[in-house]
């Protein structure tokens, strides 16, 4: 397990993937107390379909439009 303080965790942003992959596991300290632990997620997840998400969204009777200029104009 690999034990970084907080500014070594900032610095290291950019590749901490691969830290995790060589590590396993990452302690982030600060004051050399730990704070938080990053381990990697078990198995890979698929990114969610936004085109699925709006499919299962029920339709608006009225249109986003119409509804944001009688909320703007005070009508609502």
């Amino acid at each position: 397990m690999k034990k970084l303080n907080i500014r070594e965790a900032r610095a290291a942003l950019s590749h901490l993937e691969e830290i995790l992959e060589k590590e396993g596991e990452i302690t982030i300290t600060r004051r050399g107390k730990p704070i938080a632990i990053l381990s990697p997620l078990e198995g890979e997840r698929a990114m969610p379909s936004h085109k699925e998400l709006r499919r299962s969204m029920p339709r608006m009777e009225r249109g986003s439009e119409e509804l944001i200029r009688e909320d703007r104009d005070g009508r609502g």
